[in-house]
């Protein structure tokens, strides 16, 4: 039996966030093992919605076509606030998956972990993190199996986090007011106030007797309700334990959906509150934490599984570079640096829609809501707001003084030597893309490893002539000429690829 395994990067937790962290260090040739303790995947819709910044990072190394085989039917709508009854209009932001994408969370974990695995990384099921020690060469994971020696420990075990408890780390915030519960449900009788295709959020919310509830179709008989009461004390952290009966579903279902509306089966269901914490630092010496790990929030506006699989878009390179001696351990600082004040906001967003959404508001509310509902159908604010719940106006403070500096790079269409194709495509391997469209790169320029070259041409006007994309697709480097390019290019692929700003 082993005794003691040896890795680079040990990752904590099989959650989304996890296995899209070990998809791209194996991408990279970083030898990873992910250590979860549940024995066996849990077959849960959970957060199962991609935002259209997501699916754009996930299109680019292959993963979104087998999600989209695996996506729940529905009517095109646009995202929501505070499930408000105006679409989100994410045109503006010339994106080729204007609308979020409904997939049961462990589909999603299904497809992330076997391209994992087949990309070269490793997952320990039934191995709980007990015990972790950390010098400044490593960490040594103690469970209840193996003990483990890597070079960094990521924490991707969720918002109850053992990594984070075992280290003593505080997780300041506010403690949940309300209760809720999600449960994945089948109806063998339903009344016409069942939804029967997945569309606006606004259409599949509702608040009767007592009760609000959300009820998402998933085909067939299947459904994903999320509920809780109205105008009552709550019970919050301390019951969340507490099991989910038939009964209690029944009772919601009947009070908001009709007598007719009866309930089949419980495939699963649990508690959650509306609690929002965040860590004030996402590094700890060789301990990185990532998602709910790091940050939790309401569920509102289908923002955490995004979140969490964006953080690992943005650490899995720097950690790869990092652990191969590609670049100095500063680049992990430009982790925290950059995605701290993305999770903030989404706290802050959040807390906001969840004033918004309450199904028993207020007159002061009420008004606000209507007031709230106008500004949203100004092309301006909706535009806002689009870009803030999809994640496509989302922009890093990167050092140039480039418009395009720190902007996510849009899918365009390119012309090579090798034929027609789609920027997307060019950071299938995890690398970074200098892509020079009139021809300023110098011939023979050398590059580091894993920056790749490719001269193109592109009949939309892309806002520069060259460009320096990072493997999670943002512009770190951008010329309007060759004079331009020739004076700061170097000096953008020594420092910003390599984390020295």
């Amino acid at each position: 039996m082993l005794t003691e395994i040896e890795t680079e990067v040990v990752v904590a937790g099989a959650g989304p966030t996890g296995l899209m962290l070990a998809y791209e260090l194996a991408l990279a040739g970083v030898e990873t093992l992910v250590l979860e303790k549940l024995h066996q995947r849990t077959e849960q819709v959970k957060g199962g919605g991609i935002q259209p910044r997501t699916a754009e990072l996930l299109e680019s190394p292959g993963l979104l076509e087998p999600l989209l085989q695996r996506a729940v039917a529905q009517d095109p709508a646009g995202g929501h606030f505070a499930a408000l009854p105006v679409p989100l209009d994410c045109a503006p932001w010339r994106t080729r998956h204007p609308y979020p994408i409904a997939i049961p969370q462990w589909q999603i974990e299904e497809v992330l972990e076997e391209r994992a695995v087949a990309a070269g990384a490793r997952v320990m099921r039934g191995t709980a993190v007990s015990g972790i020690e950390s010098d400044n060469d490593g960490v040594v994971v103690t469970t209840g199996g193996p003990q483990v020696r890597a070079r960094y420990l990521a924490a991707c075990d969720g918002g109850h986090s053992t990594v984070r408890k075992l280290l003593g780390l505080p997780f300041p915030g506010r403690p949940g007011t309300h209760q809720a519960v999600l449960a994945d449900i089948r109806l063998s009788a339903v009344s016409s106030l069942v939804p029967r295709r997945l569309g606006h959020m606004s259409n599949l919310t509702r608040h009767a007797g007592g009760h609000w509830a959300v009820l998402v179709p998933l085909g067939g008989d299947r459904y994903r309700i999320t509920f809780g009461r109205v105008g009552q004390a709550d019970r919050t952290d301390d019951s969340r334990d507490i099991p989910v009966t038939p009964e209690e579903i029944t009772t919601a279902l009947q009070a908001v959906y009709g007598h007719e509306t009866t309930l089949g089966a419980v495939d699963n269901a649990s508690r959650f509150t509306d609690a929002t914490r965040q860590l004030e630092h996402y590094r700890a010496g060789r301990v990185l934490f990532a998602g709910d790990a790091a940050h939790i929030h309401p569920p509102l506006g289908g923002q955490g599984l995004n979140l969490g699989i964006q953080d690992a878009f943005n650490l899995g390179w720097k950690l790869a570079a990092v652990v191969q001696d590609r670049a100095p351990r500063g680049l992990l600082d430009s982790y925290h640096a950059e995605r701290h004040p993305v999770g903030a906001q989404v706290l802050q967003h959040t807390s906001a829609q969840r004033v918004l959404a309450a199904p028993n508001p207020s007159e002061d509310v009420a008004a606000l809501r209507d007031i709230f509902i106008d500004l949203l159908r100004l092309p301006d604010t909706n535009r806002h707001l689009a870009g803030l719940m999809s994640g496509l106006s989302l922009s890093y403070e990167l050092p140039g003084e480039h418009p395009l500096t720190g902007r996510r790079m849009p899918d365009a269409d390119l012309v090579t030597e090798a034929g027609p194709t789609r920027l997307s495509t060019l950071f299938g391997s995890g690398h970074a893309v200098l892509l020079d469209l009139a021809g300023t790169v110098p011939a023979g320029l050398r590059l580091p490893p894993r920056v790749d070259l490719v001269r193109a041409t592109c009949t939309d006007d892309l806002g520069a002539v060259a460009l320096l994309v990072r493997p999670d697709g943002y512009v770190c480097w951008a010329a309007d000429s060759a004079a331009a390019s020739g004076d700061t290019l170097l000096a953008a692929i020594a420092g910003d690829l390599a984390g020295m700003h």
